[in-house]
């Protein structure tokens, strides 16, 4: 059982998702919250981890921390985004073992599925087929993580648990265009284009893929949810369950935006897989379902973006 005096520490807890949960655990009154940003404790340094870890004696861990990245930082840096995530996942994990936290919560990516799983994807996809080429290095990386966590609870009973979060967006997205997802490249690209009164933004692939997409507040509460209410071995998709195609994403970014250019496609560029819907019943089932839909999700990152433009577009 979590209570409320618990110190819990949030690897990542400046990143999009752990900013987020953060603010979920303060806000349902969880007071005894750490965290250490990459400059205090060097997630990669496995000595480093463990003073951090014999010092601090967490109850509770979330591990938020990861080196992620759109289409373009996967296909250009693959050995670095292997490489880090299972150093960060290692040293993490066996510390939460050795120091024996009570609860320890993995956050992995719907990418770990295979490239044509079933759709929507359930949990049991996990292994069934190829992955994403786009994006192999960080799903294995998050496969060996999610792995970890059911290997130490089968041969220790450790309590960690793991999760896989569909598409996020939300406040502390990326917005850099070299590093950045769909949504927050869509975003900073069509206020670009709306500031400079360009006639058109140019966007990436045919339009057609279908997509699923979770404000960050959301996938922060079902974290909380799981944290309080799950130790079962099977990881859990976040998600709402509900899809659209990239094109349709774009024609809400801008109406939000209120840009009134065309749009390109540049059909020499990536799609990505073609569709990545996430099963969510076993979320349900536990009893927890999203809250914010997708337009008013645009609109809260988009609004969150224009209060920190200049900050954001680092």
């Amino acid at each position: 059982m979590m209570n409320k005096t618990d110190k819990i520490y949030v690897a990542g807890h400046r990143g999009l998702v752990g900013s987020a949960i953060v603010r979920n655990l303060q806000a349902k009154g969880y007071e005894n919250v750490i965290g250490r940003t990459h400059k205090e404790l060097d997630l990669k340094d496995q000595a480093a981890v463990r003073a951090f870890f014999e010092e601090e004696r967490p109850d509770v861990v979330v591990l938020a921390a990861a080196k992620v990245g759109g289409i373009h930082a996967n296909e250009s840096a693959p050995a670095e985004f292997a490489y880090e995530n299972l150093q960060i996942q290692c040293n993490v994990i066996q510390c939460c073992h050795e120091f024996s936290v009570k609860k320890l919560l993995f956050l992995g990516s719907t990418c770990i599925y295979p490239k044509m799983a079933p759709q929507p994807i359930p949990e049991d996809a996990l292994l069934t087929g190829p992955l994403e080429v786009t994006n192999e290095a960080y799903a294995i990386a998050k496969i060996a993580g999610l792995k970890m966590c059911q290997f130490y609870k089968k041969q220790y009973g450790d309590d960690f648990i793991s999760c896989m979060p569909t598409n996020l967006y939300g406040p502390h997205d990326n917005y850099d265009l070299n590093g950045s997802h769909v949504m927050p490249a869509m975003i900073r690209k069509f206020h670009e284009a709306k500031e400079s009164g360009a006639p058109f933004v140019e966007l990436w692939g045919t339009g057609t893929p279908l997509r699923e997409f979770l404000y960050v507040d959301d996938m922060a509460d079902a974290c909380v949810f799981l944290l309080e209410n799950y130790s079962g071995e099977q990881h859990v998709n976040i998600g709402t369950g509900k899809e659209v195609t990239i094109k349709q994403l774009a024609e809400t970014v801008k109406d939000c935006v209120g840009y009134e250019g065309e749009i390109k496609w540049n059909r020499d560029m990536p799609d990505g897989t073609p569709r990545k819907l996430t099963d969510v019943s076993k979320l349900h089932e536990l009893g927890w379902r999203h809250k914010v839909d997708l337009l008013e999700g645009v609109q809260l990152a988009y609004d969150w973006f224009r209060e920190n433009v200049d900050t954001a577009r680092k």
